[in-house]
């Protein structure tokens, strides 16, 4: 029973420290697609983007089987057809979950500078001074204070043990700090698995919308008789539409993944280090 207090009390130092963000985010998916698909149907499809004799009574394009040309770039848009929708939802789920991302990070990080906390930490631990590096933790929160305050919280239980060896305790420590900081990753690369996956996905369907656009253009060019110009223009802003949002939303996925993922890493160095300096800290002092 006395050998799982130590355990609990550390993984004790862990449990009141939670990162804000988002569990869920097949409901982000399914709420960006519902805001897809009103902008789709009522902003880009409105009637006033496109050439009518009279939009009295109609909401949307999508309708009235009346054939139109659009006037503004946002009419464009709509012409882009029922792929466009769909890109919207990605590229909308690729900004909330950036933007999801930033606020969960920021309250990982704490309050304070990353860097001054673990000099701060490391002074501390030059003097053997545990309780004011406690006090910084508690200060400082955020993922990084959570580690080590649970690698503290073993420091002081192994410097009053007298059963285990030097060795035993400095490699009970090591786990300590490797455990904590797999507590804390989860919720640090939260969401970003789909971020990654948008970076592709993106590409691809924008590619899908492209070809059918295509495919439209060249079955206006093969009709008999003299090729049909409105659907040839249409079948091309399908195209460049759907390459456009592709394009887009596979540029701005790569950029969020990439900064956020270099976020974390800078958190998982200082976790690192400030860890190695409590182990040797240790060793150096028992």
């Amino acid at each position: 029973m006395e050998a799982n207090k130590p355990q609990q009390s550390a993984k004790a130092a862990t449990a009141g420290h939670n990162v804000r963000g988002i569990k869920n985010a097949f409901l982000v998916i399914i709420a960006c697609f519902i805001v897809a698909v009103c902008l789709f149907l009522f902003f880009f499809g409105h009637p006033s983007h496109f050439e009518l004799e009279s939009a009295e009574g109609i909401t949307s394009m999508a309708f009235t089987d009346v054939k139109a040309n659009p006037t503004d770039l946002i009419g464009t848009i709509y012409m882009g057809g029922v792929i466009v929708p769909i890109l919207q939802t990605l590229f909308l789920t690729v900004i909330v979950l950036s933007v999801e991302r930033y606020i969960a990070l920021k309250s990982a990080k704490g309050k304070g500078n990353i860097t001054k906390f673990v000099a701060d930490v490391k002074k501390c631990l030059a003097t053997n001074d545990i309780n004011k590096a406690q006090q910084l933790c508690a200060k400082q929160k955020g993922s990084v204070a959570a580690v080590v305050s649970a690698a503290l919280v073993r420091y002081e239980e192994m410097d009053k043990n007298t059963i285990l060896s030097k060795e035993q305790k400095i490699a009970t420590l090591q786990k300590e700090v490797e455990e904590a900081t797999a507590m804390e990753m989860p919720s640090l690369q939260q969401n970003l698995p789909i971020v990654a996956t948008l970076t592709t996905l993106g590409t691809l369907v924008g590619l899908l919308g492209t070809v059918i656009g295509m495919i439209k253009s060249f079955q206006a060019l093969g009709a008999s008789g003299a090729p049909d110009s409105s659907e040839l223009s249409k079948g091309i802003s399908e195209a460049l539409v759907n390459t456009a949002f592709g394009i887009a939303t596979g540029a701005f996925a790569v950029i969020s993944y990439n900064f956020y993922t270099n976020k974390i890493d800078n958190m998982t160095y200082a976790i690192d280090e400030i860890g190695y300096s409590i182990v040797q800290s240790f060793a150096a002092t028992h």
